[in-house]
């Protein structure tokens, strides 16, 4: 007899070994109706994995957590179908499930182009309509070879060649396609009903430039039509948003080909930049952090001691002067141990915070550079704290207070909280890393704050907590964190003596609030959609001469306001004023302050709200005061 442990506990029993499905269709019809896939002892399995022995077992549904991405996996093999339909010759290579959605990338002899999808997503849905089921068979890794060669498929071919002989492969079929996977994928494909091809783009094979340039076709696939739409709006909505286009719009900033990954900071940019820079400067000073400043390059020698040439080696720039080889930091954490390891601490002096704005150098690779979301050259709002084990709970709940704090000033209020777990590629033994993770576990249990943890995803150093903004639109953004990292500083020599009198290394911390500068001023763009609130804005207020009659009174204004600290200026042009209300609502100006007759011999201002509220005359002491109650969030 084979026992099956459902989720609540309840066991059913089967003479013979039951397949998902079956057990499913036992518990009622409507589940087995229902059934996307199944959990056997935590493995997720397809509906027709047959139950060779005692197992717990969970059913997949719609409902399930996982059901999504099994659709949206199961769709990109709906889509490597449909194009191997239309354009016979077409070999697929690889096919993986992505955030929102799924790519294919495809060899054939012409690039695909955005007028191929229309004729793609047709086909596509004629072979969901049909219900094909799909079937998994497994093969020895040479004779899938054998099996991918004979049917010209090279590229799944080689694939497979890098796998080590002694595995077995899984294949999924469905009609006449049948693709290299590990599963699990819905059981037939009338399960797939609510997909939307996105776009095309150039991929080169493995990512190398030196191999051949595939055709990429993005998509995307949700579990109802409701959940679609709601998507592909919020995509039309982020196009809108798109900081690129409104970095342009309001002259903020600018990149160019000399320059790959590197951000050329306009005026009005630089203004946003400094607003939030300054209001950074104060969470360190009010939150006991002493403001340092590291050199851009350092020699490889430290960057070998604190590990980061054996890890991160990749991903740094290089330089050399009379023969010696220098690292431009990628980081700004050893250069804060130095700063530390000047002269010996007791642990009465702990904990000691650092905080720079660090400017950093990543050798990204050209194909992932985004705008600056995503660049070579970054500053980050970067602090360290030196430490106790004994310490770390109350640091790290102090940063959550703060973090969240910075956050909402920011106007985010739905944040997540992940912890970053050990990654393969790693400092220290296992030991060092249950500790380290323990301990941001007992923090945040201790602040009491719900998590999610993320296997695999730490620094090589140290787990992280990270902290996930969802945006105006419902996009999740991933900013802060906090890292607890037992191995730099002993690699790196740092000590302190302790009550005992006896020298230990102290815990580093490293810890960021909103982190790249360059990226997080990227997402206040989209998420305001460049209307930024009164104390962000580059440019707070303009004043606006209705003749010239007026224009002297109106730079007047101007000057009395910049004087006070306000970010106002004037536009004394010989246009009509309703030409350049126009234009600064298009560039989003928090106010439009406009003067005639009337406000030049009251010594007031007539004042526009970017939302086209009239808000009537002021006097100019009015207006700054209602400016002021701005001009710093609460």
């Amino acid at each position: 007899m084979i026992q099956i442990t459902l989720p609540d506990g309840s066991r059913r029993e089967f003479e013979n070994a039951p397949s998902v499905r079956e057990v499913a269709m036992s518990i009622g019809p409507g589940l087995g109706k229902a059934a996307l896939a199944g959990r056997v002892d935590g493995t997720l399995v397809d509906l027709g994995c047959v139950i060779e022995r005692d197992a717990k077992l969970e059913i997949i549904t719609e409902k399930s957590p996982e059901a999504l991405e099994i659709i949206r996996h199961s769709t990109a093999h709906l889509l490597a179908q449909a194009v191997q339909r239309l354009f016979p010759g077409a070999q697929v290579t690889i096919g993986p499930v992505i955030d929102n959605g799924f790519y294919y990338d495809f060899a054939y002899e012409r690039p695909f182009t955005p007028e191929d999808l229309p004729r793609i997503e047709d086909e596509m849905r004629k072979i969901a309509a049909a219900a094909m089921p799909l079937t998994r068979t497994v093969k020895s890794r040479d004779a899938a070879v054998a099996f991918f060669q004979g049917i010209g498929e090279t590229y799944k071919a080689e694939i497979i060649r890098a796998i080590p002989a002694h595995e077995e492969l899984s294949l999924y079929a469905q009609g006449e396609f049948t693709d290299l996977c590990r599963g699990p994928h819905v059981p037939d494909t009338g399960r797939l009903k609510a997909f939307k091809l996105l776009k095309v783009a150039g991929a080169y094979w493995r990512g190398d430039s030196n191999n051949a340039m595939l055709s990429r076709i993005y998509g995307t696939a949700f579990l109802n039509d409701k959940d679609l739409k709601a998507y592909l709006l919020q995509i039309e909505e982020a196009e809108k948003r798109d900081h690129r286009r409104i970095g342009k719009a309001l002259d903020l900033f600018h990149l160019q080909e000399e320059g790959p990954g590197l951000v050329f900071w306009h005026p009005r940019g630089w203004s946003i930049w400094q607003v939030v820079e300054q209001y950074m400067r104060r969470v360190y000073r009010d939150t006991g952090y002493g403001e340092v400043r590291c050199p851009q390059i350092l020699d490889v020698s430290l960057w070998q001691k604190s590990g980061h040439w054996d890890n991160y080696k990749e991903n740094m720039f290089f330089t050399e002067s009379e023969k010696r080889t220098y690292a431009v930091k990628p980081m700004n954490c050893p250069g804060h141990v130095q700063i530390f390891n000047q002269g010996l601490h007791s642990y009465r002096d702990l904990p000691i915070r650092y905080g720079e704005f660090g400017a950093c150098h990543r050798n990204e690779p050209s194909g992932a550079l985004h705008g600056i979301l995503r660049v070579r050259g970054f500053t980050q709002d970067d602090g360290h704290i030196f430490c106790t084990e004994e310490q770390i709970e109350s640091e790290v709940a102090a940063f959550h207070r703060q973090a969240l704090k910075v956050y909402d000033d920011f106007g985010f209020g739905d944040i997540q909280v992940k912890i970053a777990l050990r990654p393969d590629k790693r400092l220290g033994d296992d030991a060092t890393w249950d500790k380290a993770e323990h301990a941001l576990r007992a923090a945040l249990r201790g602040a009491s704050v719900e998590w999610q943890e993320l296997p695999g995803e730490g620094a090589f150093y140290g787990p992280k907590i990270e902290y996930h903004l969802k945006d105006a639109i419902g996009r999740t953004w991933q900013l802060g964190t906090m890292q607890v990292d037992f191995m730099m500083p002993g690699r790196l020599g740092a000590e302190y003596v302790d009550e005992h009198s006896q020298r230990r290394h102290p815990v580093m911390l490293h810890r960021a609030i909103v982190g790249s500068m360059e990226r997080f001023i990227g997402i206040l763009i989209e998420h305001h959609a460049g209307a930024f609130p009164a104390w962000l804005a580059p440019l707070q207020a303009i004043v606006l001469n209705i003749t010239d009659a007026h224009a002297s009174y109106a730079a007047e204004v101007a000057q009395t306001l910049a004087r006070q600290g306000f970010r106002v200026e004037a536009d004394l042009r010989n246009e009509k004023v309703g030409y350049k209300i126009r234009e600064h609502t298009l560039q989003r100006v928090p106010y439009l302050l406009v003067v005639g007759d009337r406000e030049k011999e009251t010594g007031a201002v007539a004042v526009r709200a970017l939302n086209g509220a009239d808000l009537g005359s002021m006097t100019q002491s009015g207006f700054a005061a209602r400016l002021a109650s701005e001009a710093h969030p609460a």
